[in-house]
């Protein structure tokens, strides 16, 4: 009873603790203490519900982002591998792993690459590619113009965005970084002839393109006169073009085809689906001046094939227009809706854009008009040196007159400007 009755003071000295009922066992039986009274009940003590904490008492759950990642950081300092046993194996990774992974992290930060090794960099560029960084908004442009200044055609050599005027409308400053293209394939896109890709075409980045293929993009004369004023005038911008495709836009005309007589390196040309008016005017104005002569049978070079984005950003188109689907998705359930209300006959049916192949199936039953210039065979027969000698001779005397009708033409073209050309002039 002593004991019991010291307890009972310990409970009554700190009474302002809500410890919980105390249970003693004694001579093999369970007694409650009971503090009011001091003593014990040999009693079946009554359920009251136990409280851990008091009523007032919160949680609240947060997360230290910062030891997270430090322990990411940790764990991405080691490689980890499975024996043949299957016990689990670790190996440090090289310093030049941790050191490309933090600059790929921070890629948007660099100064600037020119001068740096290209075998290092292209390591760089994939690193971050994997970490898509060239994706933001904001700092991809950044990291990607550094990369393009210093690598030019490396990054990329091949463009290929056919049919995919939404990656043009959405990522148009990424894709006006690029330089030293070569091949370049913008068909079906619809850009019109006041397109800003359109005029970037004239700029000395891209001098270097050789194949461009602008097939089914709404382009008219005054297009094709703004994209060919450098080099009728100025002797800049697409000069070095071989291939050339403006098939499937009817707004040009046999005035437009004047304009194209500039490109005097041309070795094949696609102008089927266009609005001419004198056709057979217009091809012998072609071979007579460009030394083009009309195909009968299609060109491969035109078939597309060729054209492929090829370069260090490869992937790096892929996602961008990965990006774009994945950011029209919710409007498929728009379109679905929009169906069932034109069955009921709620809204008026919107016609859709006719696509490319649709304009395909018609200039392929109007026919081709496509172009390709000979290759000429030198004759080695000791017996035809002297009919080739004589044939030389009148040759020779041709393109002496042809030159100077040439120059002639020429000053009379550039004296007879009109004011839309020193527009154009004055806007280079």
């Amino acid at each position: 009873q002593n004991w019991t009755k010291g307890m009972s003071y310990c409970l009554h000295s700190e009474s302002h603790l809500d410890t919980g009922p105390i249970y003693v066992r004694e001579n093999g039986k369970l007694h409650v203490v009971n503090q009011g009274a001091g003593g014990i009940q040999n009693v079946t003590p009554k359920t009251r519900p136990f409280r851990l904490f008091s009523r007032g008492f919160s949680v609240e759950l947060c997360l230290n982002r910062e030891d997270d990642r430090a322990r990411r950081q940790r764990t991405d300092h080691f490689i980890f591998t499975y024996t043949k046993e299957g016990n689990l194996r670790y190996s440090a990774k090289s310093l030049f792993s941790l050191v490309l992974g933090y600059i790929s992290d921070n890629v948007d930060h660099i100064d600037s690459l020119i001068g740096f090794p290209e075998q290092i960099a292209e390591k760089l560029f994939s690193a971050a590619e994997a970490r898509q960084k060239f994706t933001e908004p904001v700092t991809g442009l950044r990291a990607l113009q550094k990369f393009t200044e210093a690598y030019g055609s490396l990054v990329l050599c091949s463009l290929c965005l056919r049919n995919r005027y939404l990656v043009v409308s959405e990522k148009l400053e990424e894709i006006k970084s690029f330089r030293e293209l070569t091949c370049l394939d913008l068909s079906c896109c619809k850009l019109g002839d006041e397109h800003e890709l359109l005029e970037h075409l004239t700029k000395e980045a891209l001098s270097s393109v050789k194949w461009l293929l602008l097939k089914d993009n709404c382009l008219s004369d005054a297009g094709l006169r703004r994209m060919t004023a450098p080099v009728r005038v100025l002797k800049k911008g697409l000069e070095n073009l071989l291939v050339l495709d403006l098939s499937c836009n009817p707004k040009i005309t046999d005035v437009g085809i004047g304009y194209l007589l500039s490109f005097k390196k041309l070795n094949c040309l696609d102008i089927s689906g266009t609005g001419l008016k004198d056709v057979n005017a217009v091809i012998k104005r072609i071979q007579m001046q460009i030394g083009l002569v009309h195909s009968k049978v299609p060109l491969k070079e035109f078939d597309h094939s060729n054209c492929k984005t090829e370069g260090w950003a490869e992937q790096t188109v892929l996602q961008w227009e990965q990006a774009v689907m994945e950011a029209i998705k919710p409007q498929d359930d728009l379109r679905s809706r929009r169906a069932a209300l034109r069955f009921y006959g709620k809204t008026h049916k919107i016609e859709e854009v006719v696509k490319c192949k649709l304009v395909e199936a018609e200039t392929k039953a109007s026919g081709t008009l496509q172009f390709y210039k000979e290759k000429v065979q030198n004759c080695h027969l000791p017996l035809q040196k002297e009919v080739a000698g004589s044939h030389e001779l009148k040759n020779n005397k041709k393109r002496a007159l042809a030159e100077q009708e040439k120059e002639r033409t020429s000053k009379q073209k550039h004296l007879c400007l009109t004011v839309e050309d020193w527009d154009l002039l004055n806007t280079y």
